[in-house]
């Protein structure tokens, strides 16, 4: 038989625990969301591969999956990826292509992560080779990592096993980071933004478009005058669309038909226009060395918060041509 008091300790006890089970289904599990897009995620080793992103190219395979995308310039002004993934990591990627000098600063933000790549020029082999990547060029992994398409055409056919790749990753415990903070802020819409439609993004021989979708929430994307569509049949499209102005300059290097390389510059400051939720905020970006991250600030020095989901950075250094939600009503 109890005594009253240990009834009474008993009694409590039960309420006590019926009250915390009760909060606790209440209370919403905290999701886990990925540091470089901020979408519900597990963030995982950074792979940075470097693709093809000529006409011959489309559709790309598996960038719809990527965290963050970064379009640079290449030679004869054409453009190409620097596709960052982390949270989930696609079977296939692809075309791959070579790598370049601005792909050494862009990726040293990220800490050492696995780059996949066609190879390079002789020159710039050992740069990669001493850089803080692993590297993981096709010129060094079987064929069975690196694979051909029969579907498609050389130079465009080579298309990554990402899943085998990363698996060798695990296997021969190569040192690769994962997904650390490179400056991005994720949160709700700043105010003061500009309504915006339509955005067209030029570089000296390529062109990309993104346009405002109220129904996917996110900034569709075309390039040289179609819809990007991926292989996988979906549009692509970043939910954050940020037009990072640099510097492009002639480099050192060149490609084997005579073509210069320009090296786009990514430390140091200047402006940048972000593009989230239909709206233009125009910011400053900022990066003080190579090893840090890329900060964004609205112009009375708060942070700009990118909306959760997958970013895009285009790299030029010609003034972006927008279209406000406003004019495009009247049309």
């Amino acid at each position: 038989m109890f005594s009253k008091k240990a009834f009474s300790l008993l009694v409590a006890s039960s309420l006590l625990l019926t009250s915390c089970a009760t909060i606790t289904k209440i209370l919403p599990d905290k999701k886990a969301t990925s540091i470089l897009s901020g979408r519900e995620a597990v963030d995982g080793q950074v792979l940075a591969v470097k693709i093809d992103d000529t006409n011959m190219a489309h559709p790309q395979i598996g960038i719809e999956d990527a965290d963050v995308v970064y379009i640079e310039q290449v030679e004869g002004g054409l453009t190409r990826l620097a596709a960052v993934f982390s949270s989930t990591i696609p079977v296939r990627i692809g075309p791959v292509r070579s790598a370049r000098i601005s792909d050494i600063d862009i990726l040293s933000q990220y800490g050492r992560v696995a780059f996949a790549y066609s190879g390079a020029q002789r020159k710039l082999l050992p740069v990669i080779a001493a850089a803080n990547l692993e590297d993981l060029g096709a010129q060094h992994e079987s064929s069975k990592i690196f694979t051909t398409d029969p579907d498609r055409i050389a130079p465009y056919a080579m298309v990554l096993r990402a899943d085998l790749l990363m698996q060798k990753i695990v296997d021969e415990k190569l040192q690769v980071d994962s997904a650390k903070s490179v400056g991005f802020v994720f949160g709700d819409n700043p105010e003061g933004g500009i309504p915006t439609q339509k955005v067209i993004i030029n570089w000296p021989a390529a062109t990309y478009s993104a346009e405002w979708s109220e129904k996917e929430t996110r900034w569709l994307l075309s390039h040289n005058g179609k819809l990007n569509v991926a292989d996988s049949g979906v549009v692509l499209g970043p939910t954050t669309l940020v037009i990072q102005m640099v510097k492009i300059s002639p480099s050192e290097y060149g490609d084997k038909f005579g073509g210069v390389t320009p090296l786009s510059e990514t430390i140091g400051t200047g402006k940048a226009y972000v593009l989230r939720d239909g709206e233009l905020f125009a910011t400053i970006w900022n990066r003080p060395f190579a090893e840090s991250g890329t900060s964004f600030t609205l112009p009375d020095g708060s942070p700009m918060f990118f909306a959760p989901g997958q970013v895009w950075v285009a790299l030029t250094d010609r003034e972006p041509e927008f279209t406000s939600r406003a004019i495009e009503k009247t049309k």
